[in-house]
């Protein structure tokens, strides 16, 4: 029949993208397109495509001579893992994958089927950017996307994963949206590319090192994860999505555990080691208490004094923040601060439990510190964990100073169990430091200063350096051996499983950004 010969027509039309030259262009730039990008993402079979016919609306500038059904984006919605997701994967065949006002609206179309039925989307971006010859409705276009990624922020998870080329108002999108992924050497983001750059500034920088991978996983912390290429991109965000639920209703599937006879982890008792000054990987910790190689960590090369995310404890997903001692003795800083404090506000959003290693000294001090803002940056940390309503958990390992102390989790801010290890030291600041300023008289009216200095320092030690202060006043739970730590932890996420937290009745609040 005539009709089903024009759908086939227009079928194989659609699948071709931007032919044959274009595709192999872009596997010889060590990418794959947008439809092998989608093969690889969802279960075999699932993906079903949704405006697969539509054409742009331009006709200027020689665009009604150049038209591909599709415009150069797939969006539709499949299955992985069993679970519904919702994708968009721009074609960088057809037409460099710019955005027009239909592109855009294919997008618009799946983000709000994704916030009716309750499903994460997943971006696939490979654009270079608003297409030049519909001017001013193409930058609508952009601005419908960044309105549905705001609404849609805390409702249902948002990924972007940036495969190629994303630049100016596009990288507004994924700067939105919940976890960005990049790829070495092949995508890069900047609101201004290298050309702009060496105008107005007269930096000469190539775009690998303005926007790369690289320069944002490390350096900028816009990008959460680096892959070396695309299909171990593609399989980090399965990964991520094991972790996380469908929407803010629901909680992550747990997987089965069985229960050994014993939840002991003698290993614990000897990773933090007896000197305080000496340093230790918090990982070794956390891999200890956690389901074997569960660990799935977010941000690892991006204010690295502060480790966030996601394991697996007696098979339910957690979210874990922690003080990382073998960098930067484990400090507050700007950058860590709001590190960790993303990390919270997005588990708080999607219902999943938070555990909270701390070995803090501090606040790291210095003027580029203050004048970059670690007032208002760990204020954001601090905010973060006291609006959280999930089931929260501290332990807190050795170090908890001053106001550093407060703000990872503390009893005073909302967390539900706090735990400190018998080594633990809670406190306004380090023994040393105290002494030299409550005694520092005596100290220097004695006939042997530095033994009276020990003798302060073992004596402030003895009286505050240790975590039964804190237990006498109920701020510490319970005092734990480190072995006993998954143990406990297992116990009292169980029996926090139906906590009810029910905040002042508001608009929102004023986080300091």
């Amino acid at each position: 029949m005539d009709a089903f010969n024009k759908l086939d027509k227009l079928r194989e039309l659609s699948l071709k993208g931007g032919g044959e030259a274009r595709t192999q262009k872009q596997h010889q730039s060590g990418k794959l397109t947008a439809r092998e990008r989608i093969h690889f993402l969802v279960d075999e079979g699932s993906f079903n495509e949704i405006g697969a016919f539509v054409i742009h609306r331009s006709r200027d500038f020689g665009m009604d001579e150049q038209i591909i059904p599709g415009d150069g984006v797939i969006t539709g919605y499949g299955t992985i893992s069993g679970r519904l997701v919702y994708i968009f994967s721009q074609d960088f065949t057809v037409f460099g994958g710019s955005l027009s006002e239909t592109h855009a609206e294919k997008i618009v179309k799946i983000m709000d089927m994704a916030m009716k039925n309750g499903a994460p989307v997943i971006g696939l971006n490979d654009s270079g950017g608003a297409r030049i010859q519909e001017g001013v409705v193409s930058l609508g276009g952009y601005a419908d996307i960044f309105y549905r990624n705001t609404r849609a922020s805390g409702v249902i998870p948002q990924i972007s994963a940036i495969m190629g080329p994303c630049a100016g108002g596009a990288v507004y999108s994924p700067a939105i949206t919940d976890f960005i992924f990049m790829v070495q050497q092949t995508s890069y983001m900047f609101v201004t590319g290298p050309n702009v750059v060496k105008t107005v500034t007269h930096e000469e920088v190539s775009s690998e090192d303005l926007g790369g991978a690289s320069a944002h996983s490390v350096k900028s912390g816009v990008s959460h994860f680096s892959s070396k290429n695309e299909v171990e991109c593609i399989g980090e965000i399965k990964k991520l999505l094991s972790y996380i639920p469908q929407n803010c209703e629901e909680i992550t599937p747990s997987l089965s555990y069985q229960s050994p006879d014993s939840e002991i982890r003698i290993k614990l008792d000897s990773i933090v080691p007896g000197n305080p000054n000496q340093p230790y990987d918090i990982r070794e910790v956390i891999n200890e208490v956690i389901d074997k190689e569960s660990f799935f960590e977010v941000h690892k090369e991006f204010a690295e004094n502060i480790v966030v995310g996601f394991a697996r404890l007696a098979g339910r997903s957690i979210g874990i923040v922690a003080n990382q001692p073998a960098y930067l003795a484990g400090v507050l800083d700007n950058h860590s601060s709001t590190k960790g404090a993303r990390f919270v506000r997005f588990c708080d959003c999607f219902n999943i439990p938070l555990l909270v290693f701390v070995d803090v000294p501090g606040f790291l001090p210095g003027t580029d510190q203050e004048w970059n803002g670690i007032i208002k940056n760990g204020a954001k940390l601090l905010y973060a964990f006291s609006e959280a309503t999930v089931p929260r958990i501290t332990v807190i390992t050795r170090k908890a100073y001053g106001g550093a102390y407060d703000v990872m989790n503390s009893k005073h801010i909302g967390a539900d169990m706090n735990f400190a290890w018998p080594m633990a030291e809670i406190a306004v600041m380090g023994a040393k430091g105290a002494a030299e300023i409550i005694f520092k008289r005596e100290i220097q009216l004695s006939d042997n200063p530095s033994a009276k200095l020990e003798e302060k320092i073992s004596e402030y030690t003895e009286m505050f350096a240790n975590p039964y202060k804190a237990a006498e006043r109920g701020y510490i739970d319970e005092v734990i051996k480190p072995h006993e730590t998954r143990g406990r932890l297992i116990s009292a996420f169980k029996m926090l499983e139906n906590k009810v937290d029910n905040s002042p009745k508001k608009k929102h609040g004023n986080i300091p950004l």
